[in-house]
């Protein structure tokens, strides 16, 4: 009985008193502030740092990554959005209205990212329409990355106070 005790323990559904679920956010607003629009950033810096073949590279990976998310957008957008809208509900429902901390947990992680989903489509459009290379483009996406750090910082913030609220004011049986 003792493994089957650490492995629960391991994987406990309590999702805020669980270390696995803040280093899941850790990596997941870390790798979405490192991949803009798909492109690391590290390639932002490099072409700005050496020019070249590098703003080559950096200007063709965005057009590619661009033109894949605006495809996407125009072929299924709709489908996703509802699709979205529904499980954030669902999970929103089951989380704050049938206190089932795995969902409210979930929802904490999935409602920012979908803002930062909206934010990279709306990017890419004003990438695709404008067409800017060079500095103005590496200008468009330290921006984007700005605001999906802003978004992250917000995001953790609330996320850590919902999740001090459930260990501290409601406890480990629920109130």
């Amino acid at each position: 009985m003792d493994l089957y005790q650490n492995i629960f323990e391991l994987i406990d559904m309590r999702s805020f008193s669980n270390l696995w679920f803040w280093i899941a956010l850790a990596v997941l607003w870390s790798t979405a502030s490192h991949w803009v629009l798909g492109v690391p950033f590290d390639m932002v810096a490099r072409a700005r740092r050496y020019g070249g073949q590098a703003e080559q590279d950096l200007e063709d990976m965005v057009r590619i990554n661009t033109n894949r998310l605006l495809f996407i957008a125009n072929v299924s957008g709709l489908w996703l959005l509802g699709l979205g809208c529904f499980l954030l509900t669902g999970l929103g429902v089951l989380g704050f209205f049938y206190r089932l901390e795995i969902a409210q947990a979930l929802f904490l992680l999935g409602l920012p990212m979908s803002l930062v989903g909206l934010l990279s489509l709306s990017t890419a459009r004003l990438i695709y329409q404008t067409e800017p290379t060079g500095e103005a483009l590496r200008r468009r996406l330290i921006r984007h990355r700005l605001y999906v750090q802003m978004i992250g910082v917000i995001s953790i913030f609330i996320t850590a106070l919902w999740g001090m609220y459930q260990n501290l004011a409601i406890g480990p049986l629920g109130g």
